[in-house]
């Protein structure tokens, strides 16, 4: 019974672990095209995209980076590119989890794109 009890912990403690690795630091990151002589960029809030996909002994997808990027930027509709980017790789899976993108940036947004003056 006590080496049952063991296996038992050993193997879910293999099963929970994962990792992540910090990919990049960037200035600045879009999937948008904007006006970069705009004079009305204002620094918006800090905000998390992710794009991940399950793993059941092999990946059920491919995770997509730019779709990590566009749902960060996404979070406000005036905003164009995140500055101070920090992108992470997910990888938490072993037979079963999850492998994906985390990116996680300030928002720069755009006063002069249409109804987002203030």
């Amino acid at each position: 019974m006590k080496k049952l009890l063991i296996s038992i912990i050993a193997a879910t403690s293999v099963l929970a672990t994962g990792c992540s690795v910090r990919m990049a630091d960037m200035t600045v990151a879009s999937t948008k095209n904007y006006n970069l002589n705009s004079n009305q960029f204002v620094k918006g809030e800090r905000v998390t995209g992710e794009d991940k996909v399950p793993v059941v002994l092999f990946p059920l997808g491919v995770p997509n980076f730019k779709t990590a990027v566009d749902r960060a930027i996404e979070k406000n509709r005036c905003a164009v590119a995140l500055s101070d980017v920090v992108i992470t790789q997910l990888n938490q899976a072993f037979i079963v989890g999850q492998i994906g993108y985390r990116v996680e940036g300030t928002q720069v947004i755009d006063r002069s794109q249409p109804e987002c003056k203030k």
